[in-house]
């Protein structure tokens, strides 16, 4: 069973339903990219896996979402657990107003873990598999805020790895970074993938045919076609899926 399934979910903002009736399974240990026109509700999608939406006034939710079985959306839920299972890295870094190293044991200290000698190790070994450590072990007990945006983003991933996430949810994580940064990123993506499901909103098409294993592919709030990446880039069987892959819907 994959670790989230989605059943029958719509969102509304106020009286703007922003999703319709959405039922999907996103497949394990893969990079899930999430495409469509601006507007069109990838990012509220995002949002609706780890609850993020109630943040939002006024968002009402309706249907299922399962992580492990469970449907998140019911009233025993643990928010916080949840939110460790289905880490989010967002649009534009924002690392905690601390130095690197608190950064990454920040999550850590919070669930528990207190031996400093342990809280090392695992700053080194997040900010290792984000791809920053050469970059800033002599740095460590700097201000996160010295870095550049894009070490700020790798940094920001370190972070969320550091409570041991079964999903990564990435926001269009590269927008913000500049082309050697945003390469840097889907790299560490792509080895990632063999240990976590990521699902990545992005607006840029040729990103998504880079990084992408399965694709959903929404319009006006609807999914119109999910399927293995080369299918769908390929050979899209919808018609709107054809003309977005063509560009004549941006």
């Amino acid at each position: 069973m994959p670790h989230v399934q989605v059943r029958s979910l719509s969102v509304w903002y106020g009286s703007a339903q922003v999703l319709k009736d959405i039922t999907v399974d996103i497949p394990d240990r893969q990079i899930t990219c999430i495409i469509g026109p601006s507007g069109c509700g990838k990012t509220t999608l995002l949002k609706s896996l780890n609850r993020l939406l109630e943040l939002t006034p006024h968002a009402r939710v309706r249907g299922r979402v399962l992580v492990d079985g469970e449907d998140i959306y019911a009233d025993h839920v643990d928010v916080v657990h949840l939110r460790k299972k289905m880490g989010l890295l967002s649009q534009k870094p924002q690392p905690l107003p601390m130095s690197i190293y608190e950064n990454v044991a920040f999550g850590p200290r919070v669930h528990g873990m207190r031996s400093r000698k342990e809280l090392t190790s695992t700053v080194e070994h997040y900010l290792r598999a984000a791809g920053l450590w050469e970059e800033v072990k002599e740095r460590l007990h700097e201000p996160a805020a010295q870095l550049s945006v894009g070490q700020q983003q790798r940094l920001c991933l370190a972070r969320g790895l550091a409570v041991e996430p079964e999903v990564i949810l990435c926001d269009e994580p590269t927008a913000a970074l500049d082309p050697v940064s945003a390469q840097t990123i889907e790299r560490r993506f792509r080895e990632l993938s063999q240990d976590y499901t990521i699902l990545v909103v992005t607006h840029i098409l040729r990103q998504a045919k880079r990084l992408a294993d399965h694709v959903l592919f929404m319009y006006m709030g609807e999914l119109v076609e999910a399927g293995p990446a080369r299918q769908i880039f390929d050979a899209p069987s919808h018609p709107q899926t054809q003309a977005y892959i063509r560009g004549d819907i941006s």
